[in-house]
Parts: structure tokens; sequence; C-alpha cells
């Protein structure tokens, strides 16, 4: 799973069936901090996710998971899936001599 920022709406007017009906958002990919990490990709949005919000996201095989079981498919060309909204994030680190330390 990965962390990523909504930057943009895909809109495609063709596109394989199994993706009618289904939001394709643009994400930049990030760190625990925020920083910008590689470039852009494009995912389903399987949780309503909008501009500006800070995601989570898979990729591969898991990407289509969550569209195969909503629309009952076999197949579905998906690299990508927004599956959560963040709200917070909390980074812990460990100290070698106090133990765990917020950062």
């Amino acid at each position: 799973m990965y962390l990523g920022k909504v930057i943009g709406t895909v809109w495609a007017t063709q596109k394989h069936h199994a993706l009618v009906g289904e939001k394709l958002q643009l994400v930049q990919p990030i760190d625990t901090d925020g920083n910008l990490v590689g470039k852009p990709i494009v995912a389903v949005d399987a949780v309503g996710a909008g501009a500006g919000e800070t995601v989570m996201y898979v990729t591969s095989s898991e990407a289509a998971v969550p569209i195969k079981v909503r629309k009952k498919l076999k197949l579905v060309p998906i690299d990508a899936t927004l599956v959560g909204i963040v709200e917070s994030i909390s980074v812990y680190a460990r100290s070698k001599t106090s133990g765990s330390e917020k950062i």
C-alpha cells in the first residue's frame, strides 16, 4: 500500500467496459512527510476521494480486487486503485536509548 495526493481527475470517453462508471483520479505518490515521490499515476477511485486529499492506494493485481468484487467480473484492467482516505499520519522512530519516540 502506498500514499498519494489526489491532484486531478482523468476523463475518458472511451474505456474498457469494466471501468464504465468508475472515477479515475490523477495521484501524485508521496512519502510519510508529504514529499513528492516519482511521477503521477492514474488510479480508479474506490473510496470517493476528492482533489487535494491524501489517499492510500494499491497497485499490481491487488488493484483490481475492489472493482472485481463489486462488479462480479473476472478480468479488470487496473494497475492502481484508491482504497482509503488518510485523515492523519503519525510516524514513530525507534531510539537506541529511550524506546519509541514520536517525530
